[in-house]
């Protein structure tokens, strides 16, 4: 039984997150779908047909309260006509009796004493009316009250919601303004010219190691090509002196000769004593 009861409790679980997503996804699509303007349109277009009911049933009040008003000046009136055909009966009766007409006068007197009956019911009547003319004069001033306080609602409400379509548009056109803020540095341009501009400078500057290695090479090959020519100039003339004058140049190759041989004997000397030094030192 427990094993069952956790199942189902599983479940209820499941179906009310489900239930919960759907209702969130729900709302969500509501809130995308709500236009500001057109729902705090449909506010004020609510507000005023509210206000339209209002009127009518404070107009109606107001004609019933009018008819109450009627009614009771038409039983005051009466009330003052019974009184008034009440004193001539009795008048009447008063002078029969003067007269010794003694059945004119009980004749007048129940006239007197009806008129006075209807006086009375009239006068009854008058003041129910003036109890409920009283209330509804009442309940008028305090429907007008109402309605006059839901017309400065409308009134305010008209103004809030110009207010915050303003607000909402403005808000808008700034989300509007940053989204294209953050495409274009997104897809900012510079950095576009400063990758050309680095692969330009890289060209540029390959143009300019070959063009350097191409300008030394050139001036290398010059240089072989004078230094070859020096030296075909040296052995030609060379070649033109020893032509000229061999018996100087075997002269002069004898006295090279001595002459190196002369320079290589203070060399061996020098070297004799170095060696002859480094074995004193060892002894």
């Amino acid at each position: 039984m427990q094993t069952k009861g956790w199942h189902v409790a599983k479940k209820q679980s499941i179906w009310a997150r489900i239930f919960g997503i759907g209702k969130a996804n729900a709302n969500a699509a509501i809130d995308a779908l709500e236009d500001p303007k057109k729902m705090l349109d449909q506010t004020v277009r609510d507000y005023t047909n509210n206000i339209a009911e209002a009127e009518q049933a404070v107009a109606q009040t107001i004609g019933n309260l009018r008819m109450a008003e009627e009614d009771l000046a038409k039983a005051q009136n009466e009330a003052n006509e019974w009184g008034s055909k009440a004193l001539a009966a009795s008048n009447k009766a008063e002078e029969f009796a003067a007269s010794g007409d003694a059945a004119n006068q009980q004749k007048f007197n129940q006239l007197a004493t009806v008129a006075i009956q209807r006086q009375m019911a009239a006068e009854k009547k008058a003041g129910a009316l003036a109890s409920t003319v009283g209330t509804q004069r009442e309940v008028v001033d305090k429907l007008k009250t109402g309605l006059n306080t839901m017309q400065t609602k409308r009134q305010e409400l008209v103004s809030k919601r110009d207010e915050l379509v303003a607000r909402a548009r403005n808000a808008k056109t700034q989300n509007q303004m940053m989204d294209t803020i953050k495409a274009l540095d997104i897809n900012d341009p510079s950095s576009e010219i400063s990758r050309f501009e680095q692969k330009i400078r890289q060209d540029e500057a390959k143009v300019r190691g070959a063009a350097e290695l191409a300008a030394s090479s050139l001036d290398s090959q010059f240089a072989q090509l004078e230094d070859l020519g020096a030296a075909t100039e040296v052995d030609a003339r060379l070649a033109a002196l020893k032509a000229a004058n061999a018996p100087a140049a075997e002269i002069l190759e004898e006295s090279d000769g001595a002459a190196q041989l002369e320079a290589a004997a203070p060399e061996m000397s020098e070297i004799e004593a170095r060696l002859a030094a480094m074995k004193k030192n060892q002894a």
